[in-house]
């Protein structure tokens, strides 16, 4: 009696492991930039159209914000970043495998208003009173705008007018809203607008190129599926739906 007992929960144990280790089976947890969203959305329902039985969860936000979060346990797969920093951040802390690190694309910052602000060059906007900005302690495209800021000279001029914001979307957001006067966002956010349009293109000298890094975490490496999809994100495919949105590929 015992011995039946004990392999029936035997049994049970098994079909308990089966049915939760089943429950993840083809799925991939993504962890993108906010500026992204529109396009991964759209290459991942590609290759979830192709691939049966395979789910992506995205989850974008700033890149920093999504670093902190894989730092504290949260479940990804795929890291994809709007700068090298952060990428660098976790492969310090060994959260990232230390397999090749890709770039999915690149982007150009630019600084958009309405048509009644008329500021069409960076040092014309000390002349404003708020204007919007990636918190640049997180958020890349912050960190840019800074470094532009820095170099133009006009940094300490803009201190009391900056208006921070959790990501790059919330900057575009104030800018719609005309809760500030311009903000600093990406090309391809710009492009997405409908209130506001791109009044100045940063010069490049005065900031780092803009790349998207992407690389598997620990936990990504083991996941085949995720393997597959980091690969398809390279593919002609992801390219094409890329420039669709705006990015210039590397």
């Amino acid at each position: 009696m015992k011995k039946k007992i004990s392999v029936f929960l035997a049994l049970s144990y098994l079909v308990l492991l089966l049915s939760v280790s089943g429950a993840k089976a083809g799925e991939i947890n993504l962890s993108a930039a906010a500026s992204l969203k529109e396009a991964l959305s759209e290459i991942a329902d590609a290759f979830t159209g192709s691939h049966s039985g395979v789910n992506i969860l995205n989850n974008f936000g700033a890149s920093g914000a999504l670093a902190k979060q894989i730092e504290n346990g949260a479940p990804a797969d795929i890291f994809i970043s709007a700068d090298q920093k952060w990428v660098s951040y976790l492969l310090e802390k060994n959260l990232l495998d230390k397999g090749p690190i890709a770039i999915l694309a690149n982007n150009t910052l630019v600084f958009v208003g309405s048509d009644k602000v008329r500021s069409a060059t960076l040092p014309e906007v000390v002349q404003l009173e708020r204007v919007a900005i990636g918190s640049p302690k997180s958020v890349p495209a912050g960190d840019y705008a800074m470094q532009a800021l820095q170099k133009a000279g006009i940094d300490q001029a803009m201190e009391k007018k900056l208006v921070m914001a959790k990501d790059v979307r919330e900057c575009l957001m104030y800018a719609e809203r005309g809760e500030v006067d311009g903000a600093f966002v990406y090309q391809t956010d710009a492009l997405l607008a409908k209130n506001v349009r791109i009044l100045f293109t940063v010069p490049q000298e005065l900031y780092s190129r803009i790349t998207y890094p992407m690389g598997l975490t620990l936990s990504g490496a083991k996941n085949e599926d995720a393997r597959q999809f980091l690969q398809y994100l390279q593919s002609a495919e992801a390219k094409e739906v890329l420039q669709k949105y705006g990015f210039a590929m590397p």
